[in-house]
């Protein structure tokens, strides 16, 4: 049996900053009243997110600063079947030496394991500590920095889908 868990952002990723012009689909931007906030999103990548959570022996979860918010008002907003995925909360405002949301993946690690993981943040190419843990774990992990733009592209999240499916190791 797999056991993979995928962790998700929410700004840049799902939900890009400032999108303008057709998804990297093709479509129009869609937007969604995620109650402080108007979001813009691609239905596709939402489809394509609700299709990933689907797979046998996948753990999702949102982290992201939004946290509690994730599944409380953008899941409905923009019809993402992701509101019972548990969340990761930056300890202490996310204050620190290092970026909270590499400890927050380290201590859920800690508690839950898993085989392999996949980490989708338009942050990550920025992120050296987070991109050296990757060098040690090698192939267990996927690392995913979407342009924040633009967010998860179609090509991104078949690469993401590969991996979930394939072998572990």
């Amino acid at each position: 049996m797999r056991n993979v868990t995928l962790y998700l952002d929410v700004d840049g990723v799902v939900c890009p900053f400032g999108a303008t012009g057709r998804t990297p689909w093709g479509s129009p931007w869609r937007l969604g009243n995620a109650g402080l906030l108007e979001v813009a999103y691609a239905r596709e990548l939402v489809e394509g997110l609700n299709e990933l959570a689907r797979l046998p022996g996948i753990r999702c979860v949102w982290l992201t600063s939004w946290e509690d918010m994730a599944p409380q008002y953008l899941c409905p907003a923009i019809g993402l079947n992701a509101g019972t995925w548990p969340y990761l909360a930056a300890e202490a405002g996310g204050t620190g030496e290092s970026w909270w949301k590499l400890r927050a993946i380290q201590a859920d690690l800690g508690r839950f394991g898993t085989d392999a993981l996949v980490w989708i943040d338009d942050q990550l190419n920025f992120e050296r500590e987070a991109q050296a843990w990757a060098r040690i774990l090698g192939r267990r992990i996927m690392m995913v920095s979407p342009d924040p733009r633009r967010g998860i592209s179609p090509d991104e999240l078949a690469a993401v889908k590969s991996f979930l499916e394939g072998p572990v190791f």
